[in-house]
């Protein structure tokens, strides 16, 4: 599965905008951008954007004559390249043989590589900068560098769980949602999102929702059977002493897709502090939200219900901070308004 987004670029800062936004969608290190793109493309800007986000004070660099700059900042080496003016093999030669310490790996021009240039540089990001007919950009940000499961996979880690339909859909409902906060992101904010990692995420947000569920419990209209039952019985011994959100991050780890179980983890109470969330995370942390069920409500309709439902009890101060951190989630992603239905 291919996991990309594509948008305008009207103007240098707003692809100034997008390189810094990608700073926010950063799960592997070390990684490769592969920035490519004409001369006078915006390649530099983008990277500048970038670089300035990740923690490199000043302008960067040309590379050029140097071929290969190094940048240390809080985060990490920050390693940036230029291959315009090399043939493929003295292209392969530097690549092969620049610092792999780096965290971050900046390559322009990487169509000096060849065409195969993808299998020397993975994992790698790859940023496409055209012309668009106008005065702007069109951008293209394809992401190599983590898997994704399938849909038959999903569908049959469902089956697996036992997950009851009422999840089921509210999934399926918060995937639709986190799908459009995801576009009008990108849209209107110039903003990099992996669209298909968050999709996959919200599928299986709640994947093991039944580990928290009370003994004897049921939605109205919901009577599972003794054998989902068992099934749910077997989840909470395997994942004893933990939440619904931790023992979905663990079994997708086991399956080889720890970056997304790094997503679906922070979806309950635990987002990371802002400057250290992810924007997949917020949106994901965001979309469960404004998602009853499989209705989309206002935060404070969705809240109020977790207020009618846990009354006065020692959750009411928990669930009204949440409220607030989700707020506060809602006025940095849509400053100029929130999604509709």
């Amino acid at each position: 599965m291919i996991d990309f987004c594509t948008f305008s670029l009207p103007d240098a800062d707003s692809t100034r905008l997008a390189g810094r936004s990608l700073i926010h969608s950063l799960y592997t290190f070390p990684v490769t951008i592969a920035v490519e793109g004409e001369l006078g493309a915006g390649k530099t800007t983008f990277l500048q954007g970038f670089a300035q986000a990740f923690g490199v004070r000043g302008a960067l660099t040309s590379p050029t004559y140097a071929l290969e700059q190094h940048y240390r900042t809080p985060r990490g080496t920050l390693a940036h390249l230029d291959l315009y003016r090399l043939s493929a093999p003295d292209a392969k030669w530097l690549v092969l043989e620049s610092d792999h310490a780096a965290s971050i790996r900046c390559i322009e021009w990487p169509q000096r590589l060849g065409p195969q240039w993808h299998e020397l540089i993975e994992p790698n990001m790859h940023i496409q900068l055209r012309d668009d007919g106008g005065p702007g950009r069109r951008l293209r940000c394809v992401f190599h560098d983590l898997p994704l499961p399938t849909d038959g996979e999903i569908e049959t880690w469902r089956r697996e769980a036992a997950l009851a339909p009422h999840i089921a859909a509210h999934c399926d409902a918060v995937a639709a949602f986190a799908d459009r906060c995801a576009q009008l992101l990108i849209e209107t904010r110039a903003m990099i999102v992996r669209r298909e990692a968050l999709h996959c995420a919200a599928r299986v947000h709640d994947l093991f929702r039944s580990i928290d569920f009370r003994d004897g419990a049921s939605p109205e209209g919901f009577r599972a059977t003794e054998e989902e039952r068992e099934r749910w019985r077997s989840l909470k011994e395997r994942y004893s002493g933990v939440h619904h959100e931790a023992a979905c991050e663990k079994f997708l780890r086991e399956r080889g897709y720890e970056q997304l179980g790094t997503i679906v983890a922070a979806h309950g109470l635990t987002l990371p502090p802002s400057d250290e969330a992810t924007i997949e995370q917020k949106l994901l942390f965001y979309a469960d939200k404004r998602v009853a069920v499989d209705r989309i409500v206002s935060l404070e309709e969705r809240f109020a219900d977790f207020a009618r439902r846990y009354g006065n009890t020692s959750l009411t101060v928990a669930v009204k901070d949440w409220f607030e951190r989700t707020k506060a989630v809602e006025r940095e992603l849509f400053p100029e308004g929130i999604p509709k239905e």
